[in-house]
């Protein structure tokens, strides 16, 4: 078995974290190659010395910023990411640093369920590809007044927000951005979208949830450019008048969860809900 060990430059104890990784998997006789800059420094192969095709897993060491980076740089890549938390709020990396070795003999015993989740395509006026394993964001940017944003659904005219803007989320990316302006969370297997208005200037706008099967456009009916923000990273601008089109992308993003880790067991932990059984 190969597995791809991507350590995070920005966390200084990755890569001692990550040297004991790689020692622990080759003595379990797992073949362990990383990016090749960083390869030397964890004892591991470098990636450009096997077939990738032949990786099995993509360890991410750090948070969910770090899995969408992995997730789009080695989107050729026919494997599934594994995140091991080394940073603030993660959902998706949702192994702790005093857990891995446990959860990393729970990998090589299969004891885990492979989950493809939903993505979102954006088509720009220009033809251009955004894609999303958690939001398209619409947003004033510099524009310092409210935006007007109409929204069509299925070809039929939905509404026209007044707001700092709009996000279209995948059930992964409801616990990102929408979660922060006010989104309801959607259990990641769902097949839907939250559309969530940012600072609604009128209060009765609220967070809708649309069926994945749905294809929407949002115009820009504004008097100025906003941006386009795919994953908190890929931007477009969109100018006056024009629309973009969004829809459940034929792609699909990957992640390995462990039976050790219950989904509703992270989001109690991760938001400090103090629930509990009497």
């Amino acid at each position: 078995m190969i597995i791809a060990l991507f350590p995070n430059e920005e966390i200084p104890s990755s890569y001692e974290i990550a040297s004991q990784i790689q020692k622990y998997l080759a003595k379990k006789k797992v073949t362990v190659v990383a990016e090749d800059a960083k390869a030397k420094k964890i004892n591991a192969q470098p990636l450009s010395s096997v077939d990738l095709k032949k990786i099995k897993f993509l360890i991410s060491m750090g948070g969910d910023g770090t899995i969408l980076r992995l997730s789009y740089k080695y989107a050729n890549l026919n494997a599934a990411i594994l995140g091991i938390n080394l940073g603030k709020l993660g959902f998706m990396a949702d192994i702790p640093a005093d857990d891995i070795f446990p959860s990393l003999d729970d990998l090589l015993n299969k004891a885990y369920k492979i989950e493809n989740r939903i993505m979102i395509e954006c088509t720009t006026p220009q033809n251009k590809t955004l894609i999303a394993a958690n939001d398209i964001v619409l947003h004033r940017s510099k524009y310092p007044n409210l935006i007007e944003l109409g929204v069509f659904v299925d070809n039929s005219y939905f509404n026209t927000f007044r707001a700092d803007g709009l996000i279209l989320s995948t059930p992964n990316g409801s616990t990102a951005y929408s979660l922060s302006a006010g989104g309801p969370l959607l259990a990641p297997n769902m097949e839907g979208f939250v559309l969530t208005p940012i600072c609604p200037h009128t209060i009765s706008n609220r967070p809708f949830v649309l069926s994945s099967n749905m294809q929407m456009q949002i115009q820009n009916l504004s008097s100025k450019s906003i941006e386009v923000i795919s994953d908190g990273s890929n931007s477009y601008s969109l100018k006056p008048k024009e629309k973009i089109f969004l829809k459940k992308s034929s792609k699909t993003f990957t992640l390995v969860k462990l039976k050790r880790h219950d989904y509703f067991s992270t989001l109690r932990s991760k938001l400090n809900w103090s629930g509990k059984l009497s």
